[in-house]
């Protein structure tokens, strides 16, 4: 099968009538191919999402575009089990994980649609003879660069928000997992979504991908990836002097004190790591523990590593593949650096003994002892490789959590209240987690980073505002 462009609520081809393989991470079998995109593709779904913010799509009136919203969120929700298996099939996650993200799509919809007629301006007090008022307006055509590792979510929390704001969208999914949001595209359209208000066009992000960053015709552009290709996008953008939203990459420390519960806190630690493979921005990659308790933490978190199950993603394991053969290979090149550094591998996780040894996996590691300026303290794996290091001082543990280029989440585990409010102040970081980690993943929580993880926000109202722009009208009696 071949996945074709959906522009202007078309099935269109590449204009160079070249493909992509999709393949199944889980076996690594080619099961469809994509369509190769390139400029002259994102010039028509730029032209298609124009004509729609200046026509129907623009027009609407917010409270008619509201319900439409809510119409698309029931009907992704009524799709979400085919919304789910099209997605673990094609990022290799477990099946309910996939269909926590199928049914997340629906809530960021939901959510935005019942915001999309509260986005208000204000009026300014000002000197009697004037009125003034701010007006919150959409920027018009908004690119969506969007990643492989939660297409769903990521569609949802960024596509929804610029929509239910006005904007119409041009989304560029990653050539690695394209299948769920073509469907889901479809399902909007089936719901009333009107002809260019959501386009998305498949391809590689050297060529569709900096085409979208770069077009002149696009007014914001919305970005989450890796460190390196976001100062790519941010400067292609810049050329026309563009906004852009990027959400990047993470190191997010779990920073846990003696007076911590440990019995509560240990399948959140795992589950920070584990889920989707290690394969998430913010996942909690790195362990700090004070050393009062450092060798019971070590031991019992062993034991939950080792009784991970690693395997296809159809069979719902704890774990399953990464994305590809390159990403599996990363991780085994960072894991190379263990021995070389005297570093202890505490834990690995099982492997299922039916898993087709052609797929791309990599089981739960858990690394001891590492030193806070190693790599693998450092640098973002992405992958189910979680680095444990032990703390003295509250002082110590806040310089180990600062000390890397990201600042994306954090986790705090202690009953003191007093240094989580300190804890909470000091850490650099966008979201701060007090005896949790991700509360749920609740889709008004405004989620960004600091430093290599970016800026701007998305999720929750911040979200809106962050695909509006404000005019100031003053009016002279």
């Amino acid at each position: 099968m071949i996945y074709k462009n959906f522009i202007g609520n078309q099935w269109l081809s590449a204009m160079s009538g070249q493909s992509l393989p999709v393949v199944d991470p889980s076996d690594g079998q080619l099961y469809a191919e994509i369509a190769r995109s390139g400029e002259p593709d994102i010039e028509a779904a730029v032209r298609a999402a124009r004509a729609a913010f200046d026509g129907e799509w623009g027009s609407m009136a917010p409270a008619a575009r509201s319900r439409l919203l809510w119409r698309v969120s029931a009907a992704l929700l009524e799709h979400q089990e085919e919304l789910a298996r099209m997605e673990s099939r094609d990022t290799g996650k477990p099946l309910r994980q996939a269909m926590a993200d199928a049914g997340a799509v629906a809530r960021y919809f939901e959510f935005y649609a019942g915001a999309a007629d509260k986005l208000h301006g204000q009026t300014i007090p000002y000197p009697e003879q004037f009125t003034v008022f701010t007006l919150r307006e959409p920027h018009g055509v908004t690119g969506h660069i969007v990643p492989w590792n939660y297409p769903l979510q990521i569609f949802g929390r960024s596509v929804g928000a610029a929509l239910a704001a006005g904007n119409a969208c041009v989304v560029k999914p990653a050539e690695d997992a394209c299948v769920s949001l073509l469907r889901a595209a479809e399902i909007a359209m089936e719901a009333g979504l009107p002809a260019g208000a959501l386009n998305i066009v498949t391809g590689l992000g050297s060529e569709a991908g900096a085409a979208l960053a770069a077009h002149p015709g696009v007014d914001h552009v919305s970005f989450t990836g890796s460190p390196q290709t976001g100062r790519q996008v941010a400067m292609a953008a810049a050329g026309h002097y563009a906004p852009v939203t990027l959400e990047l990459g993470g190191k997010s420390p779990q920073i846990v004190f003696s007076d911590a519960d440990i019995e509560a806190a240990l399948p959140v630690w795992l589950n920070a790591i584990v889920q989707n493979a290690g394969q998430t921005c913010s996942a909690g990659s790195r362990l700090l523990v004070q050393r009062a308790i450092y060798a019971d933490v070590i031991t019992r978190l062993s034991e939950l590593f080792q009784a991970t199950r690693t395997g296809r993603a159809g069979d719902d394991p704890d774990c399953g593949p990464l994305i590809s053969a390159r990403q599996r290979d990363r991780v085994r090149d960072y894991l190379g650096l263990v021995d070389e550094a005297g570093i202890t591998v505490a834990a690995r996780g099982q492997m299922d003994a039916n898993a087709p040894k052609e797929g791309f996996y990599q089981v739960p590691t858990l690394l001891s002892d590492v030193p806070p300026s190693h790599k693998l303290a450092q640098e973002e794996i992405f992958g189910p490789v979680l680095a444990a290091i032990p703390f003295d001082t509250e002082d110590e543990a806040l310089r180990i959590a600062n000390g890397t280029p990201f600042g994306l989440v954090a986790g705090v585990w202690t009953s003191d209240g007093a240094r989580q409010m300190r804890l909470a102040r000091k850490v650099r970081s966008g979201q701060v987690f007090i005896n949790n980690y991700g509360a749920g993943g609740g889709v008004e929580l405004p989620f960004g980073g600091t430093g290599q993880s970016g800026y701007g926000r998305e999720k929750g109202y911040e979200a809106l505002y962050g695909f509006t722009t404000v005019k100031t009208v003053a009016i002279r009696h």
